[in-house]
């Protein structure tokens, strides 16, 4: 099976992300932290990164965290997208309010 690296701008860190496997499991997997996590499902918007080098795919992700538009400047959910090539990645922080809410939240 394929894989692809994932190089991590924020933190320095990099990791492998097997072909047909999301770079939020990639990275979870790997021991990786640089996003909060979720829904793993696309619809919380918590675990948003921006590609900033690369190719890849995406699932189904929530419009109200991730428009067109901000797919389009490579803006992403981790769990929702795929590498078909290398990736570059930074993490996007969340405002403080999205902190406490996952503090609250039972997963």
């Amino acid at each position: 099976m394929a894989g692809f690296q994932v190089n991590n701008r924020t933190t320095g860190d990099h990791f492998l992300c097997q072909e047909g496997q999301s770079v939020l499991k990639a990275m979870e997997q790997a021991g990786k932290k640089c996003v909060p996590v979720g829904c793993r499902g696309g619809g919380c918007g918590f675990c948003k990164i921006r590609i900033v080098e690369g190719d890849f795919e995406c699932g189904k992700m929530s419009k109200a965290h991730v428009p067109p538009e901000a797919i389009d400047k490579g803006e992403v959910l981790a769990c929702r997208i795929y590498p078909l090539t290398d990736l570059t990645i930074e993490c996007v922080p969340l405002p403080e309010a999205a902190f406490e809410k996952q503090k609250t939240t039972k997963v």
